[in-house]
């Protein structure tokens, strides 16, 4: 018996990736968030499955489902939105089953931001303007952020910022923002990107605050900004140059780094 941790992706059902629904299609007990999580994606689901939707369950109550599927014997997909490895609160519950005994994989997801940017049909990191990108949040009821994670700390960088969880705070990151981004810079909000009622906003920095007023965008909501967003500037990567020698175009030996 294992606990299958399984990114489910932004939203829409077909960006699960195909391990995460095979696992799901194995799985007698299934876990799921489901205030994030496409409803479409249990339909992999077996029909005689075990389907739990944890929104209302606190970490005793999941724990509890982990238990009694490991004394059944019985295999559990636990799914979660985006990918794992961000905002995903996975692991405490893998804390909880290391004390237990209880064996556990991951499988990834596709992450919100990289939907966003889908959406937007922009590339996060432009040779010569934004080669980083930088996942953050601000403080909120869940968690605070560690002390020096501060937007002005990021910023100070110049490259892509992706702000989870902080549509209700535009006008703190915009006053934040604008002495290292300028008044022009490019920003986006993105909201449930790739699900039906995805919305999607494009402004510049001086208009962030008021970018979404009257507009039903809530706090699931990502918002972008950095140079990188805009069109019709940046160098061309050399990697497809005609001039670029690399091992698999004509010069470089194996091992070699041209």
């Amino acid at each position: 018996m294992s606990v299958h941790f399984i990114g489910a992706g932004p939203g829409a059902a077909d960006l699960i990736t195909v391990r995460g629904r095979d696992l799901l299609a194995r799985c007698p007990v299934c876990l799921y968030a489901g205030s994030t999580v496409a409803p479409e994606i249990l339909t992999w689901c077996p029909k005689d499955a075990r389907i739990v939707d944890t929104a209302p369950l606190d970490l005793d109550a999941i724990e509890a489902e982990y238990r009694a599927a490991h004394a059944a014997g019985l295999d559990v997909a636990r799914l979660h939105s985006g990918d794992l490895s961000v905002y995903s609160a996975v692991a405490e519950q893998i804390r909880r089953l290391e004390k237990l005994g209880i064996p556990y994989t991951l499988t990834p997801g596709v992450p919100a931001f990289a939907a966003a940017a889908a959406v937007l049909k922009r590339e996060l990191t432009v040779p010569e303007v934004a080669q980083s990108l930088v996942l953050t949040r601000i403080s909120g009821r869940a968690s605070k952020m560690p002390a020096g994670e501060t937007l002005a700390a990021f910023a100070a960088t110049g490259t892509t910022l992706a702000i989870h969880l902080a549509v209700h705070a535009l006008e703190r990151i915009q006053t934040e923002l604008l002495p290292f981004y300028g008044p022009d810079c490019p920003a986006a909000i993105v909201f449930r990107a790739s699900w039906p009622d995805e919305r999607v906003v494009e402004t510049r920095l001086a208009d962030l605050a008021a970018a979404i007023d009257g507009l039903d965008i809530r706090r699931s909501a990502l918002v972008l900004v950095g140079p990188a967003l805009g069109t019709g500037h940046g160098t061309t990567s050399a990697l497809y140059s005609t001039d670029y020698v690399r091992q698999f175009r004509g010069g470089a030996s194996p091992g070699e780094t041209r």
